[in-house]
């Protein structure tokens, strides 16, 4: 798949089937994420992979509010813990107004549910989550940080990729010279 089509076929995907998910694509998933860019190459992130019996008893940490419900049948997930240590976060809000690790995390996710979709993976980035349920289920300390929580499988038999539905480019792109 040329890197257009894998664009225009990446959607977020709420119905997956029952086919399981191998370890060992979720791991080749990760391991190509982590090649994504991250200001001073820090890498402020740490990869959970959840697969099997184990996903389905993580679904109610992002259940929240009675949202995506559908996760209780998703065959996995992977968690993104924010792993920064607190002198880069002081360094950053001095000289700077950017917040480089959510930057990085953002580019971390860009990276990883493009290359589930070119596995032929379908993913659902998850902001709705319970992060202290999360550092329990995952065993760690609790005030970790969880940013983003993304759902993986294979879409469910007729689930169509639908059109993509954005603003017009010129609202959205200027060509300065």
């Amino acid at each position: 798949m040329n890197l257009e089509e894998l664009y225009l076929k990446r959607q977020s995907t709420r119905k997956y089937s029952d086919k399981k998910v191998a370890d060992e694509d979720l791991e080749k998933i990760c391991r190509l994420a982590a090649l994504a860019p991250s200001a001073k190459n820090s890498q402020p992130w740490k990869m959970f992979a959840i697969n099997g019996d184990k996903a389905a008893q993580f679904a109610h940490c992002v259940q929240m509010f009675g949202a995506n419900g559908w996760t209780q049948h998703c065959p996995a997930f992977i968690v993104i813990e924010l792993n920064r240590g607190k002198f880069e976060e002081k360094i950053a809000q001095k000289f700077t107004f950017a917040d480089f690790a959510g930057n990085d995390i953002g580019l971390l996710t860009a990276h990883l549910v493009l290359a589930a979709e070119n596995m032929g993976l379908q993913t659902c980035i998850l902001g709705i989550r319970n992060e202290k349920e999360i550092a329990q289920f995952l065993g760690e300390p609790e005030g970790t940080r969880f940013p983003l929580v993304i759902a993986v499988g294979y879409a469910a038999e007729g689930y169509e990729v639908r059109p993509k539905d954005r603003k017009p480019f010129d609202e959205v792109f200027k060509l300065v010279k």
